[in-house]
C-alpha cells in the first residue's frame, strides 16, 4: 500500500525503468501534467514536489504549460517546473494538436514560446494535426523556432535581444532572431515549391 498516487507512480516507474536497464529516453507523463491540473500551483502540488523527489533522475517528465493546450509557454513557468521536479521537463506542445476536435486545424505559424527557452527544456515533443498535410507549416516553422534557439544558445548575448524584440522594445526582429511571420513567410514558399513538385510527378 502506497501513501500517496505519487508515491504508487514513482515507485512502478523507477521498477520499470530500472528493468529497462535505465534507457537514455524514458518518458513519464505525471497525472498533473501542466498548471491547470495542479492543486493550487506547480510550486505547491504535493504530487509533483513527491516526483520530483522520489524519481530516479534519469527520469524524464512531460509538461504541456500552462495548460493542456497552452498559446504560450514561459521562462519563468519553465523554471518554476524544474524547481518542484529537480529536473528540466520535456514539453509535450499541443499548440497544433486537433484529435479533441477535427473541425479545427491550425495552419499558422510556430508561435507563442518566449526566446531562450532552449536551456529550460530537457525536450520538446510536437502534438501535430490530425491531417498531415496540414503539418507541413507546424513542422518547417518548429525548425526555423529550433534553429534561432539554437543559435541563442551559441550567442547567449543574442538571448536577450530576442527577449527585448518580444517585449516590443525594439523597431524589428534582431538579426538572427525567430520571427513567427519570417518563417511563416519561408514555409509557405517552401510550401508551394513542394506541391508544384509533387504535381510533377508521374502518376498524379
Amino acid at each position: 500500500v502506497f501513501p500517496s498516487l505519487a508515491q504508487a507512480q514513482a515507485s512502478v516507474a523507477n521498477e520499470v525503468y530500472r528493468e529497462l536497464d535505465q534507457p537514455s529516453i524514458f518518458l513519464f507523463c505525471p497525472t498533473e501534467y501542466c498548471s491547470s491540473l495542479c492543486s493550487p500551483s506547480p510550486s505547491q502540488s504535493c504530487y509533483l514536489l513527491t516526483l520530483g523527489q522520489e524519481l530516479l533522475p534519469g527520469i524524464s517528465v512531460i509538461w504541456t504549460g500552462p495548460k493542456v493546450v497552452s498559446q504560450e509557454l514561459s521562462a519563468t513557468l519553465l523554471e518554476e517546473v524544474e524547481g518542484v521536479l529537480q529536473r528540466r521537463p520535456i514539453i509535450w506542445d499541443n499548440l497544433y494538436a486537433n484529435d479533441y476536435d477535427c473541425r479545427r486545424v491550425f495552419l499558422g505559424p510556430y508561435t507563442g514560446r518566449a526566446p531562450g527557452l532552449m536551456p529550460r527544456l530537457r525536450g520538446l515533443l510536437l502534438n501535430p494535426n490530425c491531417e498531415l498535410q496540414a503539418n507541413f507549416i507546424p513542422i518547417h516553422t518548429l525548425g526555423s523556432w529550433f534553429r534561432s534557439e539554437l543559435r541563442s544558445c551559441a550567442h547567449p548575448d543574442h538571448a536577450g535581444k530576442e527577449t527585448a524584440a518580444a517585449l516590443g522594445d525594439s523597431q524589428g526582429p534582431q538579426e538572427g532572431s525567430y520571427s513567427p511571420q519570417e518563417a511563416l513567410e519561408l514555409a509557405l514558399h517552401d510550401w508551394v515549391a513542394e506541391i508544384n513538385r509533387q504535381a510533377l510527378e508521374p502518376g498524379r
